[in-house]
């Protein structure tokens, strides 16, 4: 029988449970005489002497922790150590009279006398054994159990199995994993770890990670920057050097920006990092009606301040002149922000923030019984005079002339009213509702418990997916022709020059046209007037008002469809069949929609080209040497010599490469942000902020109800029900 293997007999009862064994006395079974202790071995270091004693501990069936040591009173350094078997010592604090513990915890010290004991050597510099105590006075673990041992829940090959790192990355929860690594293991007790290891080392993990994340954020940065010139980052600290607020934004945004970057969302409601700080994307739209991140930041106050230094480094970034128009929340430090650092950008409000506080600042029966009136008033109609009137009679005939937010809301009309500002060109984005379809697609790769770096590769990994998808529509706009339903001249021309999503966008107009019908009401050499009437469903329609100005040749019409989206209404349609006109002309066209808009160069403020991907020989080789090193460093983990020979070869390796003149690794020194003008600033973690507001700490707890729409309460408890 091999002198290596602890075999241990499953009928033998005195090894299993203890039956038959001298309760004061048990000796370890016979082992390798390398794999026993033995006074006078040597060892470099105490990580040595541990890792041979759990060895040696893991073959005998018992599990050891750390005791005593004594250091050195100058130099601090550890002369004398001791580990010990897990059931050393006693329980002696008595319980105190009347006390209740919350937690009783189970007693497993035995007070046994199993241990080693290591002295440091002065000549060689080692760590001798000097004390050696095998016998124990409890009974072994039978090696099926080993497993379960403290000592022995080693998951590091575990992890290595499953690559749960790179599961984590889109925010796997830890259970799926283990599961899918109990299947192919065979069964938990072949993993080699309990279940509750792998959540102990993702804590140990995070705790090793603290006071480190910006560092690691900063040479990830670093890294991209080297990698694409083009990517831009800036960093900002307080007076004791902890991160504030980080600004970036990678080539691909960048060069969208170009396109798409007349119309922004920007929206700090997302709360994912565990120090609090604001998550700020600025969020546009695509020719295919997508979402794209165009820029994103981490602000740790909501002030006027903050958010002008965010909008200095976006338009610093951003090819091009700013946006036309932005659509934020209603916030006071925000609006002023906008006015200092985009005076030209036409500020928006939110409408669907605003019409979702009307349950919370609305008595909830008021606004049940007139809430379908207060719908059309605000989206049905088109002047404002109109809107004026009709808002007025509804305040008036519920007594809400008095109500604070009413009339504040009121007096912002001119910001989120669509009578007031669909003339100015918003992509078709009513609302920042925008970012919160972004947000629920993102979900799945963040959360609150992220640190910044763990954050950041999420998101990248998410973005990633999301720029796959609009990849896909390129695809499709350059391999599928979309189905035409009229056959029509007009409908042949755009499905050849729009995405397909917007050109269905334009076929559902054209449709809806053919139920419009057109009443010359004015004419006279500048201008001609129609009534456009559009019958919804029998004894149901809907009247607009087209203008053609004869002079510029162009049609508008008081829906303000073409202005607000860049598409043609149905009126606008009927009113150019009904001028049979065979193709659309160019002036109803916008460029922004068409499939090959983003085909052209981009250069930045200093005449640099952006590139829109990293040199594809670049990611080759990047790719083909990142197998190769995960391959010797799987196989090098396995043996300590192979591991000492992988890193000698590499060293060799890194100083020849260096010699050469090229760059590798990371950012130079600790903790360093090399931002994107080259100043190098040294940086430390950010401290833990409050959410501003409760309104925004509150958020993911509101309930509703649907009998009222209240958020004080839910449908169960509903006073107009129990009324």
């Amino acid at each position: 029988m091999d002198e290596n293997v602890c075999v241990w007999d499953s009928t033998d009862s005195s090894n299993a449970d203890g039956d038959g064994v001298d309760p004061d006395i048990c000796v370890t079974p016979k082992l390798n005489a390398e794999s026993i202790p033995e006074v006078g071995k040597e060892f470099d270091s105490l990580q040595d002497v541990y890792n041979f004693y759990n060895h040696y501990a893991e073959k005998a069936g018992f599990s050891i922790r750390s005791h005593s040591s004594k250091k050195d009173r100058l130099t601090g350094e550890i002369k004398r150590k001791e580990y010990v078997c897990s059931k050393q010592g006693t329980y002696c604090r008595p319980e105190a009279e009347g006390r209740v513990r919350k937690r009783r915890r189970v007693k497993v010290r035995q007070d046994c006398k199993a241990r080693i004991g290591v002295v440091k050597c002065h000549e060689s510099n080692k760590y001798s054994i000097s004390l050696f105590e095998e016998v124990h006075n409890h009974s072994l673990t039978t090696p099926d159990k080993v497993h379960l041992l403290r000592s022995h829940r080693d998951v590091r090959e575990s992890r290595k199995a499953l690559q749960i790192d790179q599961l984590g990355v889109v925010n796997t929860p830890t259970h799926q994993p283990v599961s899918n690594l109990e299947v192919q293991a065979g069964g938990m007790e072949k993993i080699g770890c309990i279940n509750k290891a792998f959540y102990d080392w993702e804590t140990n993990m995070r705790t090793q990670l603290l006071e480190h994340d910006v560092e690691l954020l900063s040479e990830h940065f670093g890294a991209e920057k080297r990698k694409s010139e083009s990517f831009y980052f800036k960093m900002e600290a307080d007076s004791s050097g902890r991160l504030t607020n980080l600004f970036w934004a990678d080539s691909t945004s960048r060069r969208a920006y170009k396109f798409y970057g007349d119309v922004i969302v920007f929206d700090t409601t997302y709360n994912t990092n565990r120090y609090g700080l604001v998550f700020a994307p600025l969020i546009g739209v695509n020719n295919h009606g997508q979402t794209i991140i165009l820029a994103c930041a981490f602000l740790s106050k909501e002030t006027t301040e903050s958010f002008v230094w965010l909008f200095d480094q976006f338009k610093n970034a951003m090819p091009g002149p700013p946006p036309k128009m932005i659509i934020t929340n209603h916030e006071a430090a925000m609006t002023k922000a906008i006015v200092l650092a985009l005076p030209t950008t036409y500020h928006r409000l939110c409408i669907w923030h605003i019409l979702n506080k009307f349950s919370e600042k609305v008595n909830p029966p008021t606004l049940r019984d007139r809430f379908s009136d207060l719908n059309a008033c605000i989206w049905d109609i088109d002047t404002t005079i109109e809107f004026e009137s009709k808002w007025l009679t509804l305040i008036t005939e519920n007594g809400l002339n008095d109500h604070p937010w009413l009339s504040s809301i009121y007096d912002l009309r001119d910001k989120w009213v669509p009578a007031y500002v669909k003339h100015v060109f918003s992509a078709g984005m009513l609302s920042s509702k925008q970012p919160e379809s972004s947000h629920a697609f993102f979900k799945p790769y963040v959360s609150r418990k992220n640190s910044l770096m763990d954050f950041v590769v999420r998101f990248e990994r998410g973005l990633a997916k999301q720029r796959h998808e609009e990849l896909y529509a390129d695809h499709v706009d350059c391999n599928e022709k979309p189905a035409s339903l009229l056959e029509t001249s007009m409908e042949t021309q755009v499905a050849g020059l729009y995405t397909k999503a917007l050109y269905q966008k334009f076929q559902k107009e054209e449709l809806k046209s053919l139920k419009c019908f057109l009443q010359c009401t004015t004419s006279d050499d500048r201008q001609r007037v129609y009534k456009v009437t559009e019958r919804i469903k029998p004894g149901v329609s809907k009247v607009k008002e087209v203008v053609y100005d004869v002079s510029a040749d162009l049609a508008s019409c008081s829906c303000k469809h073409l202005e607000s989206c860049g598409i043609p209404c149905r009126h606008v349609l009927a009113f150019l069949k009904h001028e049979q006109v065979e193709y659309l002309p160019d002036k109803y066209l916008l460029k922004r929609w068409m499939q090959r808009e983003k085909s052209a160069l981009v250069f930045d403020r200093d005449a640099i080209k952006i590139k829109d991907h990293v040199d594809r020989c670049v990611l080759m080789r990047r790719s083909t040497l990142s197998k190769l090193a995960i391959t010797l460093i799987d196989s090098a983990s396995m043996s300590e010599e192979a591991g000492k020979l992988l890193l000698e070869t590499l060293q060799g390796v890194q100083e020849k490469i260096e010699s050469t003149g090229q760059e590798i690794g990371h950012a130079q020194g600790s903790g360093k942000a090399v931002a994107s003008d080259s100043q190098t600033v040294t940086l430390m973690d950010p401290l833990r902020v409050r959410v501003k507001g409760k309104e925004k700490a509150m958020d993911q707890l509101k309930r509703w109800c649907t009998e009222c729409r209240s958020v004080d309460h839910d449908r169960h408890n509903c006073p107009t029900l129990i009324n």
